[in-house]
């Protein structure tokens, strides 16, 4: 027999025909709000004299950045207003009715954090505790996005890159989608080719260390990683060269990326740390 078609309610149930029962419901209008939520990550170099929280976007800081050991970045703006004046969001905001999630995403970028270029973006996770806000419930669709690290968006006052290792206090939940979209990032960099969209379109392979290294948050061997980019067909050398550094040393190899979207290069690999 068929099992019974069940519709909760607080009242009791109506009986129908024979193995089935209607229960009717009454449901509170909602006043549910949708919102994106966007996690945009940049590797980039932090001086040690500049702290978290300043725009570090400035001449004088990239002079600094340049002796600075390379970290992954999240693009954060202030809060000027209540609820939660003076913590860090991502930036994001309410879907439209005419739109996707996707173009509200890259609308929110645009209009808030004035980001108009993004070399990849995809959907994170949903956030929907019912009271991950006060006021109003709201639903937040939560994105990944990657800015290469040549890129230098002009950021609005109140908006800054800050190290994922060291966020200042964050808004609501922010700071848990910030670490779900770091997880993310750190899987697929192990079965996927997509630090192509945190890569210059150029690099030498001790760029694309220390990008990794970066992202991963822990060291990365340049001959293994090399190695492993190749046979995967994941990089290709451009056959041009790089003067070294003040260290000296022979001339560095320039590598591309074979894709510039997004691939499967290994579905069952999975990058960890030397022992």
């Amino acid at each position: 027999m068929m099992a019974p078609f069940l519709v909760r309610s607080a009242t009791a149930p109506i009986r129908t025909k024979p193995g089935f029962r209607l229960i009717i419901e009454n449901v509170p209008h909602s006043s549910t709000i949708h919102e994106t939520l966007t996690a945009v990550f940049q590797v980039r170099r932090f001086p040690a004299d500049i702290t978290a929280g300043k725009n570090i976007s400035s001449p004088a800081a990239q002079t600094l950045q340049r002796t600075q050991r390379p970290e992954l970045a999240v693009l954060l703006w202030e809060r000027a207003l209540d609820p939660q004046k003076g913590t860090w969001s991502l930036p994001g905001g309410r879907l439209r009715d005419d739109e996707d999630l996707d173009t509200s995403a890259r609308r929110q970028l645009a209009e808030k954090v004035d980001v108009r270029e993004l070399a990849h973006l995809e959907q994170l996770s949903v956030f929907s505790a019912p009271d991950r806000v006060p006021g109003p419930r709201r639903i937040a669709s939560a994105y990944l996005g990657l800015v290469p690290l040549t890129a230098e968006p002009e950021l609005p006052g109140d908006t800054a890159w800050h190290p994922v290792s060291a966020l200042p206090a964050m808004s609501f939940d922010h700071g848990i989608v910030v670490e779900h979209a770091r997880t993310r990032l750190a899987a697929k960099l192990s079965y996927t080719n997509i630090a192509f969209a945190l890569a210059p379109a150029d690099f030498t392979m001790s760029t694309l260390r220390e990008i990794y290294c970066a992202a991963l948050g822990y060291d990365v061997d340049t001959t293994n990683l090399q190695r492993v980019l190749t046979r995967r067909d994941v990089i290709t050398p451009t056959g041009k060269t790089r003067a070294p550094g003040r260290a000296g040393g022979r001339p560095a190899a320039v590598y591309r990326y074979t894709d510039s979207g997004i691939r499967v290069t290994d579905e069952f690999a999975a990058l960890r740390p030397r022992a």
